[in-house]
Protein backbone atom coordinates (compact mmCIF):
# COMPACT_ATOMS: atom_id res chain seq x y z
CA UNK A 1 0.00 0.00 0.00
CA UNK A 2 1.78 3.30 -0.84
CA UNK A 3 -1.06 5.57 -0.06
CA UNK A 4 -3.03 4.54 3.02
CA UNK A 5 -6.65 3.41 1.97
CA UNK A 6 -9.42 4.99 3.56
CA UNK A 7 -11.85 2.54 4.53
CA UNK A 8 -15.36 3.25 6.25
CA UNK A 9 -17.15 1.17 8.70
CA UNK A 10 -20.88 1.10 9.23
CA UNK A 11 -22.39 -0.51 12.40
CA UNK A 12 -25.11 0.72 14.69
CA UNK A 13 -23.00 -1.72 17.44
CA UNK A 14 -20.10 0.76 18.83
CA UNK A 15 -18.31 -2.05 20.04
CA UNK A 16 -18.04 -3.54 16.90
CA UNK A 17 -17.10 -0.31 15.23
CA UNK A 18 -14.32 0.15 18.01
CA UNK A 19 -12.95 -3.57 16.79
CA UNK A 20 -12.91 -3.25 13.30
CA UNK A 21 -11.32 0.45 13.90
CA UNK A 22 -8.42 -0.98 15.80
CA UNK A 23 -7.71 -4.05 13.85
CA UNK A 24 -7.43 -2.21 10.95
CA UNK A 25 -5.72 0.93 12.15
CA UNK A 26 -3.45 -1.63 13.45
CA UNK A 27 -2.53 -2.69 10.14
CA UNK A 28 -1.75 0.88 8.56
CA UNK A 29 -5.25 1.72 7.61
CA UNK A 30 -7.04 5.13 7.50
CA UNK A 31 -10.50 4.10 9.22
CA UNK A 32 -13.29 6.31 9.32
CA UNK A 33 -16.60 5.01 11.53
CA UNK A 34 -19.82 5.85 11.54
CA UNK A 35 -23.51 4.56 13.32
CA UNK A 36 -25.64 4.69 10.43
CA UNK A 37 -25.50 4.87 6.20
CA UNK A 38 -27.31 8.08 6.65
CA UNK A 39 -24.27 9.40 8.62
CA UNK A 40 -22.23 8.00 5.99
CA UNK A 41 -24.23 9.19 3.40
CA UNK A 42 -24.00 13.15 4.82
CA UNK A 43 -19.84 12.22 5.46
CA UNK A 44 -17.30 14.42 3.47
CA UNK A 45 -15.73 10.83 3.57
CA UNK A 46 -18.33 9.43 1.02
CA UNK A 47 -16.29 10.08 -2.42
CA UNK A 48 -12.97 9.81 -0.87
CA UNK A 49 -13.30 6.05 0.40
CA UNK A 50 -11.31 2.90 -1.08
CA UNK A 51 -13.69 0.20 0.58
CA UNK A 52 -16.95 0.24 2.84
CA UNK A 53 -17.37 -2.51 5.41
CA UNK A 54 -21.13 -2.00 6.66
CA UNK A 55 -23.49 -3.77 9.04
CA UNK A 56 -26.08 -5.73 7.07
CA UNK A 57 -28.81 -4.64 9.61
CA UNK A 58 -29.02 -1.05 10.46
CA UNK A 59 -31.60 0.91 11.29
CA UNK A 60 -33.16 3.06 8.87
CA UNK A 61 -31.11 2.11 6.40
CA UNK A 62 -29.39 -1.33 5.44
CA UNK A 63 -26.33 -2.10 4.45
CA UNK A 64 -27.41 -3.69 1.42
CA UNK A 65 -29.81 -0.71 0.97
CA UNK A 66 -26.54 1.63 0.98
CA UNK A 67 -24.79 -0.88 -1.31
CA UNK A 68 -27.72 -0.47 -3.52
CA UNK A 69 -28.23 3.07 -3.41
CA UNK A 70 -24.78 3.84 -3.72
CA UNK A 71 -24.34 1.79 -7.20
CA UNK A 72 -27.57 3.22 -8.92
CA UNK A 73 -25.46 6.74 -8.42
CA UNK A 74 -22.94 5.10 -10.24
CA UNK A 75 -20.45 4.80 -7.41
CA UNK A 76 -17.94 1.13 -7.60
CA UNK A 77 -16.97 1.41 -4.04
CA UNK A 78 -16.35 -2.06 -3.03
CA UNK A 79 -18.47 -3.64 0.11
CA UNK A 80 -18.00 -6.26 2.75
CA UNK A 81 -21.28 -7.00 4.54
CA UNK A 82 -21.16 -8.06 7.50
CA UNK A 83 -24.26 -9.60 9.78
CA UNK A 84 -25.10 -11.48 12.92
CA UNK A 85 -28.06 -13.06 11.21
CA UNK A 86 -26.04 -14.53 7.84
CA UNK A 87 -28.60 -17.03 5.92
CA UNK A 88 -28.42 -17.76 2.60
CA UNK A 89 -31.16 -15.74 1.59
CA UNK A 90 -28.92 -12.13 3.08
CA UNK A 91 -26.18 -13.86 1.39
CA UNK A 92 -27.64 -13.85 -1.70
CA UNK A 93 -28.64 -10.46 -1.56
CA UNK A 94 -25.83 -9.21 -1.14
CA UNK A 95 -24.27 -10.46 -3.60
CA UNK A 96 -26.98 -9.43 -6.02
CA UNK A 97 -26.48 -6.03 -4.51
CA UNK A 98 -22.65 -6.35 -5.57
CA UNK A 99 -20.90 -7.11 -2.26
CA UNK A 100 -17.84 -8.12 -2.49
CA UNK A 101 -17.71 -10.14 0.25
CA UNK A 102 -20.07 -11.51 3.29
CA UNK A 103 -19.05 -12.37 6.86
CA UNK A 104 -21.02 -13.62 9.14
CA UNK A 105 -20.36 -12.21 13.11
CA UNK A 106 -18.29 -13.33 14.69
CA UNK A 107 -15.95 -13.44 12.48
CA UNK A 108 -12.19 -13.76 12.44
CA UNK A 109 -9.45 -10.87 11.89
CA UNK A 110 -7.83 -13.13 9.33
CA UNK A 111 -10.87 -13.50 7.43
CA UNK A 112 -11.89 -9.81 7.59
CA UNK A 113 -9.15 -8.99 6.39
CA UNK A 114 -8.51 -11.61 3.50
CA UNK A 115 -12.12 -9.76 2.14
CA UNK A 116 -10.34 -6.40 2.87
CA UNK A 117 -7.25 -7.69 0.44
CA UNK A 118 -9.42 -8.52 -2.36
CA UNK A 119 -12.31 -5.73 -2.32
CA UNK A 120 -9.20 -3.58 -2.61
CA UNK A 121 -7.48 -5.77 -5.33
CA UNK A 122 -10.96 -5.16 -7.34
CA UNK A 123 -10.99 -1.68 -6.13
CA UNK A 124 -7.87 -0.61 -7.88
CA UNK A 125 -8.90 -2.96 -10.99
CA UNK A 126 -12.28 -0.73 -11.00
CA UNK A 127 -10.35 2.59 -11.40
CA UNK A 128 -7.79 1.24 -14.17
Amino acid sequence: MSVASVISVLDDDPSVRAAINNLLESRGYTVHTFASANEFLASADLHGTSCVIADVQMPVTSGIDLLTQMRAQGSATPFILITAFPDDNVRLRAHKAGATCFLGKPFTASDLMKCLEVALTAGDESTE
